[in-house]
């Protein structure tokens, strides 16, 4: 689990592909790396992957094909700054929102405007997801735990303040980009229990 909080800002070193899935080496740049385990999660991006190699300034870790059609992770170049978070320990501040790191789908960056000091960032979204989203209820993208300001039919929009502009990788997106979403967990729960309820 992972709080939507970025932790440090790392860059793609190397994507090896490994017949129809990839190894992907990551520079932990900004990220703080003491005690890492073989083992460990660490999302990039809002991806879980899982830690297979490491040495003091980089880890690797593997991407299965379907995390890579159903996730951002797949068009990764060389160099490309990245959001990382460590899995959350029991003892952390639950700062931002509960987050998995199981991408339910992809949109985009549809526009970034001025909002005095702020900026009001839109997104599209599958119309399969925004059933999920609220406003002011939680979302995750690339990683970053957001409050959403407004949603319609076609994407939604969050306000980013210079904090979260200037320590996570929307420094370096771009309208058109693509962006990993993840819909709060809450919501797929209540979805389930309801669905639960209607067939008895």
């Amino acid at each position: 689990m992972f709080t939507g909080i970025i932790e440090g800002l790392g860059r793609v070193a190397a994507i090896e592909n490994r017949g129809g899935d990839a190894r992907l080496t990551v520079e932990v740049g900004t990220l703080p790396f003491e005690a890492v385990q073989l083992g460990e999660s660490i999302a990039v991006n809002g991806v879980c992957l899982t830690v297979v190699e490491f040495d003091a300034t980089s880890f690797a870790a593997d991407a299965s094909n379907e995390t890579l059609s159903l996730t951002t992770l797949g068009a990764l170049k060389a160099g490309t700054v990245v959001n990382l978070e460590r899995a959350m320990r029991p003892t952390d501040r639950l700062g931002g929102h509960l987050v998995s790191g199981h991408v339910d789908g992809v949109g985009a960056v549809a526009g970034i405007a001025e909002d005095a000091r702020a900026q009001r960032w839109r997104f599209t979204a599958p119309a399969a997801l925004l059933r999920y989203v609220a406003k002011k209820g939680s979302i995750c993208v690339d990683g970053v735990s957001l409050t959403v300001n407004e949603v319609d039919e076609t994407g939604l929009e969050v306000a980013l303040i210079p904090h979260t502009v200037s320590h996570t990788a929307f420094s370096q997106t771009r309208v058109g980009d693509a962006v990993n979403l993840e819909i709060d967990l809450v919501a797929r729960y209540v979805e389930r229990l309801l669905a639960g309820r209607t067939t008895h």
